[in-house]
């Protein structure tokens, strides 16, 4: 971390409704990822069959271990190395991403398909931990990325960046059969709503990194 972002992190640890917001976010994810490990085994053990998928069908398997596995985990290392030089943005990526996976967690109890019938290869053991083999809709690959260029949208860099990786992640998880092709189109769609609800709820927040007179409008970092 850089002087700048250590005085920053220190200024923002000073105020006392910066440090509650950001501790109510963070406990929210830790509650929305416990949230989604039992939705996850639920799906998981209640799958059904797989179905046709016109992709799917005529395309792959390929390994995409290294795209869609490890370059999971080096955006997550990433984001968090990014968050402790911009720590403004802690309360709304935390708060955000745990709306996110609270509602994609509702969506993959209420369907139980298999995943498709060939996957190369086996999900890293670090990545099994979050995905479970039956939660499919809606990829989390695709949309978690795509919520990031929106929350991000006015720092240029950081949104073309996630711009691209949804993209990425999106089509390697066809290419490698990970995900049907119906979760990865319907994740952006969800995912754009989500985000709209999550500037709805946590209006405050989404505040200090986007004033109210600036939407979508000139980029800041």
């Amino acid at each position: 971390m850089n002087k700048i972002g250590q005085i920053e992190l220190l200024a923002r640890l000073k105020d006392r409704a910066f440090r509650q917001s950001a501790l109510l976010g963070l406990f929210m994810l830790v509650m929305a990822l416990g949230i989604n490990y039992y939705a996850g085994t639920y799906s998981t053990n209640h799958v059904t069959n797989q179905v046709g998928d016109i992709l799917i069908d005529n395309v792959g398997p390929y390994n995409v271990e290294l795209i869609f596995d490890d370059g999971s985990i080096l955006l997550w290392i990433f984001i968090g190395i990014f968050l402790l030089t911009r720590p403004k943005y802690i309360p709304v990526y935390a708060k955000s991403t745990s709306l996110f996976v609270v509602i994609r967690s509702f969506f993959i109890i209420l369907t139980h398909i298999a995943p498709p019938h060939v996957i190369v290869p086996e999900t890293g053991f670090i990545l099994s931990k979050f995905t479970f083999g039956g939660d499919l809709f809606f990829s989390g690959h695709t949309g978690l990325p795509f919520l990031l260029a929106l929350i991000f949208w006015k720092n240029k860099q950081m949104r073309y960046l996630f711009l691209v990786l949804s993209v990425v992640f999106g089509a390697t998880a066809i290419l490698g059969h990970k995900h049907y092709s119906i979760d990865v189109f319907a994740a952006f769609f969800i995912t754009y709503s989500i985000y709209h609800l999550a500037r709805y709820l946590f209006h405050a927040d989404f505040e200090l990194i986007d004033p109210p007179h600036a939407f979508y409008g000139e980029p800041h970092s």
